[in-house]
C-alpha cells in the first residue's frame, strides 16, 4: 500500500476539499436484528395472503388455488420489500426501526433495480436458507454485504451518523513566509485526504510509526511544491503549512471570483432586486427608395 493511501480507502468520497466522508456500514448485529424484523414482517404478510386466497378459492380448483398462492408469494417476499425500499429510498420497516439505510456503493440513494435485486436474492438466502447465507457473506464482506448487496452494487449505512468535518489545519509561523511565497501545485485527493488524515491523527500514533508516516507522505508531497522546504524543519510542520496555504488561496481565489461576478453580472431579479429595463433599440430611418439614411427614426 502506497502512502497516498493512508487512512483513506479506495471506496471513501472525497469532497473538493479533500476530506472523505465518512458514512459507517451498518454493524452485523444492525443488520441481524433490521433482518429479523423483516423477515417477520414478510411471513405475516405471506401468511394472511395465503389464508386470504385460501379462502376465496379453496376447494374452487387446485391449479388457481396454487396460482394464487404463488403470486401472494411473490407479493410477499419481492414485491413489498421493492415498493417499500423504492419508495422510502433504501428503507425497510427493520431500517425504520433502527435508523439504517441501503445506499449505493457511491453513497447514492437506490433505486427500483436494486431494490428489486436485493428483494430476489433476499428470497433465496434469507427466507429459502434461513439467513444463512446472507450472514455468512456479511460478516466476510468489508462492509456487512450480503448476497444481495454484492450483486445489487449496494451497502447498509447508518442513517442516523453524523458527518464531522476535521477543523481546519494551522499554519505553523516558521514556515508561514516560505509558504506565502511558494508554488503549490494542487495535491491529488487521495494524497490530500491521506495528509489531512493523518495530521488529525498523528498524535494517535506511536512515535516511529508517526515519523515515518510523515516521512512518505511529505516525500509523495514534495514533487507539488516548488521551492523546497527550507531545511531542518519537521515533515509534519512541512505539511500543515502546505494544507493550510492551499486553504488561504483557494478562500482569496473564491472571494476575487465572487466580487468580479457581483460587477459583472445583472442584479438577479429572482433575488429580490429590480432588474433593469433594456434600453430600447433604436430603428433605423429609410431615405427615398428604402435606403438607410443612417439616423435614427424618431418614434411618436
Amino acid at each position: 500500500m502506497s502512502s497516498s493511501t493512508v487512512g483513506v480507502g479506495a471506496d471513501d468520497l472525497v469532497t473538493g476539499e479533500a476530506v472523505a466522508l465518512d458514512l459507517p456500514s451498518a454493524g452485523i448485529g444492525l443488520r441481524i436484528v433490521s433482518g429479523l424484523i423483516d423477515y417477520v414482517l414478510g411471513m405475516l404478510v405471506l401468511i394472511g395472503l395465503q389464508i386470504g386466497a385460501d379462502a376465496v378459492f379453496g376447494g374452487v380448483d387446485d391449479a388457481l388455488t396454487l396460482a394464487m398462492t404463488t403470486l401472494a408469494t411473490i407479493a410477499a417476499l419481492v414485491a413489498l420489500p421493492t415498493t417499500f425500499e423504492t419508495l422510502t429510498r433504501g428503507k425497510t420497516l427493520g431500517h425504520l426501526a433502527l435508523g439504517l439505510r441501503t445506499v449505493r456503493d457511491d453513497a447514492g440513494p437506490i433505486r427500483f433495480r436494486q431494490a428489486l435485486t436485493r428483494a430476489m436474492l433476499g428470497v433465496v438466502e434469507v427466507y429459502g436458507c434461513s439467513g444463512v447465507p446472507a450472514l455468512v457473506s456479511a460478516a466476510v464482506s468489508s462492509r456487512g454485504k450480503r448476497l444481495g448487496d454484492l450483486l445489487a452494487g449496494t451497502y447498509v449505512v447508518r442513517d442516523r451518523q453524523r458527518i464531522k468535518l476535521t477543523p481546519p489545519t494551522p499554519m505553523p509561523p516558521q514556515l508561514a513566509g516560505w509558504a506565502a511565497t511558494a508554488d503549490l501545485a494542487p495535491l491529488p485527493d487521495q494524497l490530500a485526504v491521506a495528509v489531512r488524515q493523518f495530521l488529525a491523527r498523528a498524535h494517535t500514533f506511536a512515535p516511529p510509526v508517526r515519523e515515518q508516516l510523515g516521512a512518505r507522505l511529505l516525500d509523495e508531497a514534495r514533487p507539488y511544491v516548488a521551492p523546497a522546504p527550507p531545511p531542518g524543519h519537521h515533515a509534519e510542520y512541512v505539511l500543515m503549512a502546505m494544507l493550510a496555504e492551499r486553504r488561504t488561496r483557494d478562500a482569496d481565489r473564491l472571494a476575487r471570483e465572487a466580487r468580479l461576478r457581483e460587477r459583472l453580472l445583472p442584479p438577479d431579479p429572482v433575488g429580490g432586486v429590480a432588474s433593469q429595463p433594456p434600453s430600447p433599440i433604436p430603428s433605423w430611418g429609410t431615405g427615398p427608395g428604402g435606403a438607410t439614411t443612417g439616423q435614427p427614426s424618431s418614434s411618436a
